[in-house]
């Protein structure tokens, strides 16, 4: 008894942490906000930007869809990206917006925790699912246990109901997306595919799929293609977008996409309707290749309707 009264104490701490925490402003504007050290029970702390859309303050009862978009150390900031490259997230938010080419939306940038990063944007039941000899090979890459689900459950238990308690969110996975690069670009997919009710669309950047940086090891694409191909959400109120360049790490790619654009068109997912895949030429692995394109996936999910 007195375990479980202290484990609920503890819970309803941590919620109430998690809750009243106050943000520290990122740069000049009040639309771009940082909070440090953001609590949780089921992952290590980390860091987390949030950009709100031009508009904000000035239509008080105004609601919007929310973006969560994981690395978000490299979405804002020249300071704080891999290699001093970012994916100037706000300023093509503000253009996309202000020329009202998407509904407004709000864009969290969820941080990762450096050498847990594979281990939490790996997919975890697909690979957990193969046979002990080939998940030996995954050590190779992390010594960490693998932690996808944990993340996902923080990022749907804990990180929203924050977002929607402090900021106007609209309700349902129509206006709930996700989004992510590389690595980042699995676990969006994942998520997707394991709380459909949650998110209504995906945007899937250079989409890792050999798990390693070569094509030698095919049991770990082909694990994760066939997971997501029977874990495909209802594609009549879903839309998901997958990218990938030609050069650097992008050319590993094409193989696995194309496997997976089959199972897309299996499961009655429409190209440029409710699915999108592009191939950019000459692209590298890069933040500046996915900045680049970084508008096309928001105006297919985030698109207003023609009239």
């Amino acid at each position: 008894m007195y375990a479980k009264s202290a484990f609920f104490l503890f819970f309803f701490v941590l919620m109430t942490n998690i809750l009243s925490a106050q943000p520290s402003i990122f740069n000049q504007t009040d639309r771009l906000k940082h909070y440090s050290n953001f609590p949780s029970r089921l992952v290590p702390v980390r860091d987390l930007d949030v950009y709100l859309p031009p508009g904000y303050f000035e239509n008080p009862k105004k609601d919007y869809s929310v973006l969560i978009m994981h690395d978000g150390q490299n979405l804002f900031s020249t300071t704080t990206a891999f290699g001093g490259k970012e994916w100037k997230v706000d300023e093509t938010m503000d253009q996309l917006i202000n020329h009202g080419e998407i509904e407004p939306c709000i864009v969290v940038g969820v941080w990762n925790t450096g050498n847990k990063r594979f281990s939490e944007y790996l997919p975890q039941k697909p690979m957990q699912a193969l046979p002990d000899s080939v998940k030996k090979k995954l050590l190779s890459r992390s010594t960490e246990p693998l932690n996808a689900d944990h993340y996902l459950q923080f990022l749907v238990d804990e990180l929203l109901p924050f977002i929607e308690k402090t900021y106007r969110v609209k309700s349902g996975k129509k206006h709930h997306l996700i989004g992510g690069s590389s690595m980042g670009g699995l676990i969006s997919m994942y998520a997707i595919c394991e709380y459909p009710k949650v998110f209504g669309g995906a945007a899937c950047f250079s989409t890792h799929w050999p798990v390693f940086y070569t094509n030698d090891f095919p049991a770990f694409p082909n694990a994760l293609i066939d997971y997501f191909a029977t874990h495909l959400p209802d594609p009549k109120d879903h839309k998901i977008y997958f990218d990938y360049g030609t050069a650097t790490l992008d050319a590993l790619y094409k193989p696995h996409q194309t496997k997976m654009d089959a199972k897309m068109a299996e499961h009655a997912y429409t190209p440029d309707v409710n699915w999108m895949t592009q191939e950019y030429p000459g692209a590298e692995h890069s933040e500046v290749s996915w900045s680049a394109r970084f508008d096309v996936p928001m105006k297919f999910l985030l698109g207003k309707a023609k009239k």
